[in-house]
Formats: C-alpha cells, sequence, structure tokens
C-alpha cells in the first residue's frame, strides 16, 4: 500500500462542518457536526436537497445545543446516524429511509453509551463516537481518542437491539503521532471484510474544543482479527472527518473523502483519495 494520491474533487457550498458521507447513485449523502439535516448532493446537477432529522431542524447550531452528527452508515436502504455522546445532549441516533429520505426512527443511546464507557474504560471526558459500521449483524462504533487518555477504540456490538439488549466486545489502538501528537479516529467505512479508516492529529486533549490540524492518515483493519494492516499519512494540512468507498477495482480502491474545516462557513470540500491494492 505505498501508492496514493489525493486529489480535491469540488465543494460543496450549503453544506458546514461535514463529518460524514454515504456515496449513492451519483449522490452524496453527508452531516454536518453543527446541522439537524440530511444532506443530498447530486453530484451531475449540483443541487443541494436538506432532509430535516428532527423537529425544527438548523444550521450552525450553538456547540452546546447541538446534536453533533459525527457518524453515519448504510446497511440496505436504512441509513443510521449517530450523535458523538461527548455531552448528554448528543446521544441520538436515527434511522432514516435512503430512498425517501424520511426519518423511520430516533433512538436515545444513553444506556448504550454509558455501557461503552464502562465496558472500554473511558471516562465521559474521553469518550466521542465519530464512525459507525453496520454490516447486518454487528455494530462497530469508532470512539475519537482526542481526549486526555488518547483512547482509540473500535467497539463491537451484537444483540437484539441498541438499547437494552446488546452485547459488547473493545479494541484499543495506538495510532500513529503527526507532528507530535497522536492521531485519533475520525471515521471508518467496510469494503470486503477490510475496516478503512480515517484518524486526525489534532493539538488538543478534549473531545469538546477543536485545536491545531497537524495532518490526517488512512488506515485499514482486518475485521477477523481486529488487527490494523497499515496506516499512511495522506495530509498535513486538513482534518478528514468523512469516508464513502467511490470506484473499486482489481488494483485500485477510490474513496471520497469529506474536510471539516471547523468554522461556520457553509462550504465543505469533497476529495477523492486512490489506493493502490497489493
Amino acid at each position: 500500500m505505498e501508492k496514493l494520491q489525493l486529489t480535491l474533487l469540488f465543494k460543496i457550498i450549503g453544506l458546514g462542518s461535514a463529518s460524514g458521507l454515504i456515496y449513492q447513485n451519483n449522490s452524496l449523502l453527508a452531516i454536518g457536526d453543527n446541522s439537524s439535516f440530511l444532506y443530498e448532493y447530486r453530484m451531475d446537477t449540483q443541487q443541494l436537497n436538506r432532509h430535516p432529522l428532527l423537529k425544527h431542524p438548523q444550521e450552525n447550531i450553538l456547540k452546546k445545543l447541538k446534536p453533533d452528527f459525527e457518524a453515519i452508515t448504510q446497511y440496505e436502504n436504512n441509513l443510521f446516524l449517530f450523535g458523538s455522546g461527548s455531552t448528554e445532549n448528543r446521544n441520538t441516533m436515527v434511522q432514516v429511509d435512503a430512498i425517501t429520505k424520511q426519518v423511520i426512527a430516533t433512538t436515545d443511546l444513553s444506556d448504550l453509551y454509558l455501557g461503552m464507557q464502562s465496558f472500554g474504560e473511558i471516562k465521559s471526558d474521553d469518550f466521542n463516537i465519530e464512525g459507525a459500521i453496520y454490516n447486518g449483524e454487528s455494530w462497530f462504533l469508532f470512539n475519537r481518542g482526542n481526549g486526555k487518555a488518547n483512547k482509540n477504540v473500535v467497539f463491537t456490538i451484537d444483540g437484539a437491539n441498541l438499547t437494552n439488549e446488546f452485547r459488547i466486545v473493545s479494541n484499543n489502538y495506538k495510532l500513529p503521532k503527526i507532528k507530535g501528537v497522536r492521531a485519533s479516529f475520525t471515521d471508518a467505512i467496510l469494503v470486503d471484510n477490510k475496516i478503512y479508516f480515517l484518524a486526525t492529529a489534532e493539538d488538543t486533549d478534549s473531545t469538546y474544543n477543536d485545536g491545531e490540524v497537524l495532518g490526517s492518515l488512512v488506515g485499514r483493519i482486518d475485521v477477523k482479527t481486529m488487527k490494523i494492516d497499515f496506516t499512511k499519512q495522506i495530509t498535513d494540512t486538513y482534518k478528514f472527518e468523512g469516508i464513502t468507498l467511490f470506484k473499486k477495482s482489481i488494483t485500485e480502491i477510490e474513496f471520497l473523502l469529506c474536510e471539516d474545516n471547523d468554522t461556520g462557513v457553509l462550504e465543505s470540500a469533497i476529495y477523492t483519495l486512490k489506493l493502490q491494492l497489493n
């Protein structure tokens, strides 16, 4: 996995602080961590539609009030959006029909998140879910280790539901440093029993306050062993918080990434990342 190519593809005007992406039928479904809309961007017409996720949806929500949707995953015709859990008002999961874009269910994950913190030995100040995967049987939730304890953890969750019948397994990871700062998970996607993940080094020891961005990396975890196959730095400038599969061949895999610029500007850059497969 020596060769990679990172290229700016386009910018979406009207979407700020992008934190998650799904590529579907020449469209991008995206979330922003300061918004309560699901965004649908038609790549052929450059049209941006907004679909409300909560009552009285807003953009550029005050930091202390925002639901902080940081993770999105798709299984069949269902989208699942997760609040980060980094404060008490960020514990919501929203299930959305991927075709109609209508909300199917809204679930309070407070009990699950408390169980994850207890099982993973993570203090509430270090808890920050920023990636999610669902394969129809198991959930994989990624704790971003940008708190003081640097707890980069992948939780595997099985059971009947995510509210009161679940089993938790946790795996801890020590990710590489960039410019002396430990990288931390920002998103992940499952492709052929391999988890491709993003991680960013940010000069902060808080899951709440932003810091100087020092770079981002891409890596891969084998689902069977839950061990890291490789990591590779892709930038020393950008904070990438969303990854989705774009194209795949025998020799190459291509992702779309979104950058979180941590500003109130309603503009998000979308990049392509090409990786050569061994």
